[in-house]
């Protein structure tokens, strides 16, 4: 596989740069953004992968949430994916901002026809490490992954189901319980189909009910102003199964924040120096 450099730009003293690539899982070029420390230029250093949510390219954590000078004195390489495949053509891609373009919930999808290009999940967990570890200087073996609200789902399934995969986790207002709010009933019932009990593999409380947990302790930032917390995000759901099922877990309710990039912006170096600890020890 190869990639194409679409810019670079020097930052605290080491390279923020975005890429495209044309990916086997999606069918369709992908756009990518990479930040690489200074710390690189002398071997190859720990990588954490950020998934952004609804809406967003890689460009909205590159650009607004700050993480590249606490990455650079940490010596973290940090990967800005994209959210779903681009120009698929498929009907009703573009209608909504919650199912289809930027949308693509970090599911493969089962169902017609967004099965042919929408494997999300695919493409984070296989194609894209092994695309950075070829073009990257970065450390083999685990990384750490998180994300925000969409995203932040995304992390925390992906890292639930692959432990094997990812040394940490962390995410900034996810959407813990898919199953059971209006976001994630449109995006998995248009992904996966009708029978509910197959979207439980992409359900992080579900998962954690199963019995499915991570070692290391799971980090949630939610803002108590964000005016999705009740209906869409449900951070209770996810702790009740935290606890009840004996995984860690520091959810942090935060006073007077949205859902807005101030919240990662603030609590960003908290949550890379959460990486950090369990990447580098």
């Amino acid at each position: 596989m190869s990639i194409k450099m679409l810019s670079e730009q020097a930052a605290f003293g080491g390279t923020q740069g975005v890429y495209n690539h044309q990916s086997d899982e999606t069918s369709c070029e992908m756009e990518f953004s990479v930040f690489v420390p200074p710390a690189a230029k002398m071997g190859p250093v720990p990588v954490v992968y950020y998934l952004s949510g609804l809406t967003c390219t890689q460009d909205n954590a590159t650009t607004k949430s700050g993480f590249q000078r606490i990455a650079s004195e940490l010596g973290l390489c940090i990967i800005c994916p994209d959210t779903s495949p681009r120009g698929a053509g498929y009907e009703g891609e573009d209608d909504a901002y919650d199912f289809g373009s930027g949308a693509g919930f970090y599911v493969d999808a089962t169902q017609s026809p967004w099965s042919g290009m929408y494997r999300m999940y695919s493409y984070i967990t296989k194609e894209l490490p092994t695309l950075i570890a070829e073009s990257f200087p970065v450390q083999s073996g685990q990384a750490g992954i998180f994300g925000h609200s969409m995203g932040g789902h995304g992390a925390l399934i992906i890292a639930l189901k692959n432990p094997d995969l990812y040394a940490s986790v962390s995410a900034f207002a996810p959407i813990v319980a898919p199953k059971q709010c209006p976001w994630g009933e449109k995006a998995l019932g248009g992904y996966l189909g009708a029978n509910r009990t197959t979207w439980n593999d992409y359900d992080a409380t579900e998962l954690v009910k199963s019995g499915i947990r991570t070692t290391n302790t799971i980090l949630i930032d939610q803002g108590t102003s964000d005016g999705f917390l009740e209906e869409q995000l449900k951070p209770q759901l996810f702790q009740a199964a935290c606890r009840d099922a004996g995984q860690d877990l520091n959810l942090r309710m935060q006073k007077g924040y949205d859902h807005s990039y101030y919240l990662m912006a603030t609590f960003m170096e908290d949550h890379l120096r959460h990486h950090a600890k369990a990447l580098k020890g």
